[in-house]
């Protein structure tokens, strides 16, 4: 198993796509750009839930409070123009070409422990493979914990199920009607079950052998959207913060490069979300058409927070 993740690779970053497309798990020690990240991101932490101490705050508040803090949080965090700049320089110093690369928007993550919130705003991911929700064959999932991390407070991989096809119901996911009908401000109300149509295993799921890897915080680790993981059960007694992006290459998204399809049934694409990271520009419509499969009059094909908050009468 342990052929499966590279510690510092010295690869070019064409020679890593090419490895995480083989189901390899890249780890990478913290650089200048990468820890300036998780800096930026542990401000704003520290400030939503100042006086408290971000990693405990949930031994010391309601659950709906919570909840409440981070449904003003995670938004501040992804639509703050401070994340992009960082996200793009995590990027270049990894390599990547900011003109062939697209992000989709970083998202600060949360798992509180002791099953305190895990659904909702705080979801606790069950085994699941990114591509089960209309993520692209060529998409690169980049992960970097925020305080430092512990075994029983990270993430899980599944390397047994790359390339293994397991039932599941991700036939009935459609991305277009998830932005339509299951994003916004309203998850932070579920704080005790989530009503989502989120697709996961139909079959049971072996969770050993699994690997949980624990980068310090600044570290990085680049896994396919294709790779099965999930979050581990947390009993830390702490709260895990951590950031996450994906991207893919215009270059390989032109040709359908990627990981292996194995069990997706999924319909729509997120194709329509990605950045290029040197001036935000959307991917080229010829190649975002290579992605489509006939559902784009079903729901909102991208989603716009802003049009949500309208639409509910917020401004």
């Amino acid at each position: 198993m342990m052929d499966t993740v590279l510690f510092d690779a010295p690869v070019t970053d064409e020679e890593r796509r090419a490895g995480l497309y083989a189901g390899k798990i890249y780890v990478c020690s913290p650089g200048e750009a990468s820890r300036a990240f998780v800096e930026f991101a542990a401000r704003l932490v520290r400030e939503a839930f100042h006086p408290l101490d971000p990693e405990r705050a949930q031994h010391e508040l309601p659950v709906a409070r919570y909840a409440e803090i981070l449904g003003a949080l995670k938004p501040r965090f992804i639509h703050h123009p401070e994340a992009k700049y960082h996200l793009a320089q995590v990027l270049a110093a990894s390599g990547c070409d900011l003109d062939q690369v697209y992000f989709d928007v970083p998202r600060l993550r949360s798992s509180t422990s002791d099953g305190f919130l895990t659904s909702g705003i705080a979801y606790a991911w069950h085994p699941h493979r990114d591509t089960w929700y209309s993520a692209p064959p060529c998409q690169i999932n980049w992960w970097l914990p925020v305080f430092p991390l512990a075994a029983d407070n990270a993430m899980a991989f599944h390397p047994r199920y790359w390339g293994q096809s397991v039932a599941n119901s991700s036939r009935d996911y459609n991305y277009y009607r998830w932005n339509q009908q299951h994003r916004g401000g309203h998850v932070t109300q579920y704080t005790q079950r989530d009503p989502r149509p989120l697709p996961r295993a139909i079959e049971s799921i072996e969770l050993e052998p699994q690997l949980r890897l624990l980068p310090p915080p600044g570290g990085i680790l680049l896994f396919s959207g294709a790779q099965m993981h999930s979050s581990v059960p947390n009993t830390s007694g702490k709260t895990r913060w951590s950031i996450d992006f994906r991207t893919v290459h215009q270059g390989d998204a032109a040709v359908r490069r990627g990981a292996p399809r194995t069990d997706e049934q999924c319909t729509g694409t997120t194709m329509r979300d990605y950045l290029r990271a040197r001036d935000h520009a959307r991917l080229p419509e010829d190649v975002i058409a290579l992605y489509n499969d006939g559902s784009e009059d079903d729901g909102q094909l991208v989603y716009d927070p802003y049009a949500v908050a309208a639409a509910a009468g917020g401004e």
